[in-house]
């Protein structure tokens, strides 16, 4: 089983110091600075949503440069190898990969000069998967668990209410244990004496 993490709801404040944390980690290590979680809100609730680390991986199986394998029970995402072609977020039934633009290292923003037109100013975002601005690569990012990091995830150790958890395998069966627990209390193997009287033959009515 693949690890991955998950948010509770119900502890969860909104504050999106995870989105944040998430940024700086894996931009101090020469990735894409774009958060790989994004909060998500509603009246009442609010959470996180991010990679499931998928067993079957969608987006791995339609990458055609396999710049999305499985390491270390988890989906990874190779910047490197990323052509851009965004099918890995087409993919992804949860909605879990966007798209970070990498500008070249050498050619500074907006550079003018007077031998050549004004450089044209970058057309308004509609979404990652429509926005094309010359000169800018589109890379896909996702959750990586960030495996770089000997604390794990950033979002983990810096979320202030503690609302999110890395799930994995030992935890996921004992979960599992839990539940079938719950299941022999609410339906015993034995009926109690109340309920035997609506499960055998009235004997005296004959």
């Amino acid at each position: 089983m693949n690890q991955y993490v998950i948010a509770d709801p119900k502890l969860c404040i909104g504050c999106n110091t995870c989105m944040a944390s998430c940024s700086q980690e894996h931009q101090r290590h020469g990735l894409q600075s774009a958060p790989r979680l994004q909060v998500m809100r509603n009246r009442l609730d609010s959470a996180p949503v991010m990679c499931h680390q998928c067993e079957d991986a969608p987006c791995a199986q339609v990458c055609p440069v396999n710049a999305i394998t499985r390491e270390n029970n988890a989906i990874h995402l190779n910047e490197s190898l990323c052509v851009s072609c965004k099918l890995c977020g087409i993919a992804c039934p949860f909605g879990a990969i966007t798209f970070s633009g990498s500008t070249p290292v050498d050619i500074p923003r907006d550079c003018n000069t007077s031998k050549a037109l004004p450089a044209p100013r970058a057309p308004r975002a509609v979404s990652p998967f429509l926005d094309c601005v010359p000169g800018i690569r589109a890379v896909a990012v996702k959750c990586d668990l960030c495996t770089f990091s000997p604390q794990g995830p950033a979002c983990i150790t810096t979320c202030p209410t503690q609302a999110i958890t890395l799930v994995t395998a030992d935890l996921s069966d004992r979960a599992s244990q839990l539940k079938r627990l719950n299941a022999m209390n609410v339906f015993p193997a034995e009926l109690p004496v109340e309920l035997t009287a609506f499960n055998t033959p009235d004997t005296e009515a004959k």
